[in-house]
């Protein structure tokens, strides 16, 4: 007799969809394909190649049924040798019941009467698609492990050779392919569906063919080679594994192998048997575990006060290897902070595609105890000399139209970095009653900080939260305390002591009747004689600039109004472009509505400069 009951949305789902991977069950189209060529579902249930022998040579089967079943089944037998759907293969076995999967995963999608296209609504073809992409995670995974372990047993191998699998033909194709340093090699590669983040709002990745992987690079390499600027030392990759072949029989065996590591940030798509494929990628996976491995929260502390383990000059750190085809934005965090202020905002820009298209993002890492004069020209010595490395003619597209983007104290110094110094900033040091001898010694010291023009690279600017009057925090009991635990370094007191002696017969400024050079809270005091001086620098008029400003109290007249640190007074600048007051505290670049006017200026930005 014949019987029917409902299903449920969740049930009707879960039967079309659910299979090995989701539910640890064959999904409903692998068991009706056993049912149709009359095997035993029974067996078919446990592990085992018994079953794939026997679908293979059943007859009175289409090839898309068989071999998308073969690939599930394929898929039963590799996990179960793994022990753990996660577990690296580590034998040559495990992985070959891995190439299995993606073998026949392959042969389904690009060898089958109908194209990839025409099947492109079907869930069978994404089921199939997702045993393809796992089995290539597994199969790299193993062959990468194979390759460290054997090149650590041996002073004839490299972890770069092709690796080597008995009874396979193995070569490589790594095009465009690129990581920091030429003699580089990945300590470890990490599947980027392994990854779970707090802290990030959003996982941005594409859908697509291949595996999304994260390289895990040496990352203490760029700071032993002196170099001011890093590249990601967790780059995003996508991986395939391609079996050469012109017809279905040739692909089931052949015992040739080519794997394919692409960037994803280069290449979109790929090629395959006359189709162009989407490539999968994730451009988040690799961001967050950079920053979840970086302890930039305690490292900043220390460098604020002075600290062992701290830092003593600007770093830039590039999201992605450089490219001379995406404009550059530059981040600069605020007092006490890294690039962990921008964990959101960064992420937000990478996940959104024509934005990923267009710019590359390097954010400034800089010690923010130091007077606001000495960062802002370090950091664009730092500028000026990654631009050098990478694009010496200044000819290519990350050269030109740069973006600033600036919170709190970052916002001024970036403020400074499009600005004309004029001979205002020297007149501060003119006010002093000096000899001529002693105004030669302070100008050899002094005169690079207080002279210079705006960064001809940059065109726009966003100042966020940014105190270009100063804050009256600054020089209230709290704001003196906090100056009081920020300390410069010896080697910064050394190099300066000369100035200090020559002016100190004016306005000395002492801490326990010793003089010191002002620090950063020194600077950002309303009072401050540079904060204020620098707040009437003139801002190139080639330069499209934009404030986000936060008011905490949304009852507050918005011209009394402030963030809890920074007052609208300080923060508006007249001549902006626009100006977007959030209700927020002063960490508003990570508002979400102050994503939304960052990814707007951008994009604007992008329909105005095209």
């Amino acid at each position: 007799m014949v019987g029917v009951s409902s299903l449920t949305p969740g049930e009707y789902i879960a039967l079309k969809r659910g299979d090995l991977l989701t539910t640890g069950e064959l999904s409903a189209a692998t068991q009706e394909t056993i049912h149709v060529i009359g095997l035993d579902e029974g067996p078919c249930r446990e592990p085992s190649q018994n079953c794939a022998v026997a679908l293979t040579n059943a007859l009175g089967i289409d090839d898309e049924r068989r071999l998308s079943a073969l690939a599930e089944l394929w898929l039963q037998v590799a996990m179960s040798r793994a022990g753990a759907s996660s577990s690296t293969p580590r034998s040559e076995t495990d992985i070959n019941a891995w190439i299995e999967v993606a073998r026949y995963a392959y042969a389904y999608l690009f060898f089958t009467e109908r194209s990839p296209g025409e099947r492109a609504f079907e869930d069978r073809q994404i089921q199939v698609r997702d045993y393809y992409n796992y089995a290539v995670q597994q199969v790299i995974s193993g062959l990468f492990q194979q390759n460290i372990a054997a090149a650590e047993s041996s002073t004839s191998l490299s972890a770069y050779d092709t690796p080597t699998l008995t009874g396979w033909n193995i070569t490589t194709d790594i095009t465009g392919l690129h990581f920091a340093d030429e003699n580089d090699v990945p300590e470890e590669l990490i599947p980027a569906s392994s990854l779970v983040f707090s802290g990030l709002r959003s996982t941005y990745r594409r859908d697509g063919f291949g595996a999304e992987l994260v390289a895990v690079m040496d990352d203490s390499l760029a700071l032993h080679r002196a170099r001011v600027y890093s590249e990601m030392p967790f780059p995003a990759l996508t991986a395939l594994l391609h079996f050469p072949g012109e017809d279905l029989a040739h692909v089931l065996s052949t015992q040739a192998l080519e794997v394919i590591v692409r960037d994803p940030y280069q290449d979109a798509s790929i090629e395959l048997h006359g189709h162009e494929i989407p490539l999968a990628a994730n451009f988040t996976a690799g961001y967050g575990l950079w920053l979840a491995n970086s302890d930039f929260a305690r490292q900043a502390l220390r460098s604020l006060r002075g600290q062992r383990q701290g830092i003593n000059r600007p770093h830039i750190y590039m999201m992605q290897p450089f490219d001379p085809e995406r404009r550059v934005i530059l981040m600069l965090h605020g007092l006490g902070s890294s690039p962990e202020a921008w964990v959101n905002v960064a992420n937000e820009v990478l996940g959104d595609e024509t934005l990923r298209q267009n710019f590359q993002i390097w954010q400034v890492y800089y010690p923010t105890n130091m007077p606001l004069a000495l960062n802002h020209a370090r950091i664009r010595s730092t500028v000026a000399e990654t631009l050098q490395q990478f694009d010496p003619t200044s000819e290519t597209l990350a050269s030109q139209g740069i973006v600033l983007i600036g919170h709190s104290m970052g916002g001024v110094l970036a403020r400074l970095m499009v600005s004309s110094s004029g001979d205002s900033l020297w007149k501060l040091v003119e006010s002093h009653d000096l000899s001529q001898e002693q105004l030669t010694l302070v100008q050899e010291h002094l005169d690079p900080l207080l002279h210079f023009e705006p960064l001809p690279e940059v065109h726009r600017a966003i100042f966020i939260a940014a105190p270009h009057r100063g804050t009256p925090v600054a020089g209230h009991r709290l704001g003196r305390a906090m100056a009081r635990l920020v300390r410069l370094p010896l080697t910064l007191l050394e190099e300066f002591d000369d100035v200090i002696k020559t002016l100190a017969n004016t306005e000395r400024q002492s801490d326990g009747g010793r003089l010191r050079l002002p620090n950063s809270i020194d600077n950002l005091s309303e009072s401050d004689p540079f904060v204020r001086a620098i707040s009437n620098l003139p801002i190139s008029p080639q330069v499209q600039y934009h404030s986000i400003i936060a008011q905490r109290n949304a009852n507050t007249l918005l011209i009394a109004s402030d963030d809890g640190l920074v007052p609208y007074t300080s923060a508006h600048l007249a001549g902006a472009s626009s100006e977007k007051v959030l209700i927020s505290g002063h960490s508003v670049q990570e508002n979400a509505q102050a994503i939304l006017e960052i990814r707007r200026i951008l994009h604007e930005d992008l329909a105005n400069t095209y």
